[in-house]
């Protein structure tokens, strides 16, 4: 077994693989150090197992969906983007399908497929696989990168690219190590925080459990700082829990909570449960169902809003046994706001180990954007989660791990031979 490579690459999850596999097709002697016993543990359990491998949409789209710095990432799409990750699977037969929002998915909705492609690849460009072997140090000479260091030994490269992911499922082996190897060779990690996570609320609804298990389809949901200004909003699913929100809009919004609570103890939602319509279309609507009848408002406006929301929001005006004619202008547009700006307090969210993926990261003013090399050590590359970049939930954080892989890759072999 070989102890000098052109490229050593430490990590094997998507990033890491996309990286071992361009510097290979680069020409590079390349080998790929992973701690647990396979590859692509994590990327196993995206996409509910299913392996959401990307987002058909423009460049500009995903750049919008990457709220966490995403606009580092212009250079690595102008190299490798979505439309190639695409390519880089179909070239090896995956089939591929879209669906809601431009996500792409196997075929065979497997996740597997994905991985052992990756790997089949890894394997026919003799990658040398080191499995199980955990890196305990990169070795850096008067600032030059010289390789890595674990319990067998010392291993020389030229080139040493970290993918080792984020903090988020430690179980996966996503322990932070990225960032203590980038801190030991004097790079800066932005504080780490947790993103696409479901999110805690204080009120008591949610102690009482009035709305547990309650899904709203299509809502606006937004984050509002401490000046009311709106930070954020996603109109998308939600679902009410046991402990606050989850689905697609408070996934979405997390991100936004934990940067303002890292300033404030509670942070303000507000709720849309109507985002097409404005305030005086559903005051008419109400009376249009109502006006005349003799039935009390729970019942005249059956189906205007799920029942047990419906409820809830009447109740909060006190006006659920009333029909609409016992029933003020003021209590109907108090009802109108509930439906419309209804506010609602979160204090936390799910911590790192929960989250799907971990904000905040390496300093990107310390990342050459083009070739995602360290401005500090040359030789050494940064790819994936490890750098401070996020994005939504959608097939976004996993073209940010294949582009920045394929890009990091690409140059360390470029450096290899330089």
């Amino acid at each position: 077994m070989s102890k000098t490579f052109d490229v050593i690459v430490i990590g094997g999850g998507p990033a890491g693989m996309m990286t071992a596999i361009t510097a290979a097709m680069n020409g590079a002697q390349v080998a790929l150090f992973e701690k647990n016993k396979r590859l692509g543990k994590k990327l196993l359990m995206t996409g509910g197992g299913r392996c959401n491998v990307t987002n058909n949409r423009p460049v500009e789209d995903l750049i919008t969906h990457i709220p966490g710095n995403g606009r580092f990432l212009y250079s690595t799409f102008s190299q490798f983007d979505n439309q190639d990750v695409m390519n880089f699977f179909s070239e090896r037969g995956v089939a591929l399908k879209e669906e809601d929002h431009g996500r792409i998915f196997p075929v065979s909705d497997k996740s597997a497929t994905i991985v052992n492609t990756l790997k089949d690849e890894l394997e026919n460009l003799q990658v040398e696989l080191h499995f199980k072997e955990p890196i305990e140090k990169i070795i850096a000479d008067d600032s030059v990168i010289r390789g890595v260091r674990t319990a067998e030994g010392d291993y020389s490269a030229k080139s040493v690219v970290v993918t080792t992911g984020g903090i988020t499922y430690p179980s996966t082996g996503s322990q932070g190590d990225g960032y203590r190897f980038a801190k030991s060779v004097g790079h800066h990690v932005t504080p780490l925080y947790p993103t696409e996570s479901p999110i805690f609320l204080t009120d008591s609804f949610i102690t009482n459990k009035t709305l547990q298990g309650l899904s709203l389809q299509d809502v606006k949901l937004s984050v509002v700082d401490d000046r009311n200004k709106t930070v954020t909003s996603h109109e998308m699913d939600l679902l009410f829990t046991h402990f606050g929100i989850s689905g697609p809009a408070a996934l979405r919004c997390s991100s936004f909570v934990n940067q303002l609570l890292r300033e404030q103890e509670n942070v303000t939602l507000k709720l849309d449960c109507f985002p097409e319509k404005s305030a005086i279309q559903l005051l008419e609507e109400i009376s249009e169902r109502s006006s005349g009848s003799t039935k009390q408002l729970k019942n005249a406006l059956t189906s205007f809003l799920p029942e047990r929301l419906l409820l809830f929001f009447l109740e909060q005006v006190d006006i659920s046994e009333q029909t609409y004619n016992q029933t003020s202008k003021e209590q109907l547009e108090a009802f109108v706001s509930y439906c419309k700006n209804w506010s609602l307090t979160a204090n936390k969210t799910f911590g790192l180990e929960k989250s799907f993926v971990t904000g905040g990261g390496v300093e990107l003013k310390e990342i050459n954007p083009k070739e995602l090399s360290s401005k500090k050590i040359p030789g050494l590359y940064f790819a994936g989660e490890v750098l401070d970049v996020n994005g939504y939930t959608g097939g976004y954080n996993i073209t940010t791990a294949f582009c920045t892989g394929y890009v990091a890759g690409t140059h360390a072999a470029y450096n290899a031979f330089a």
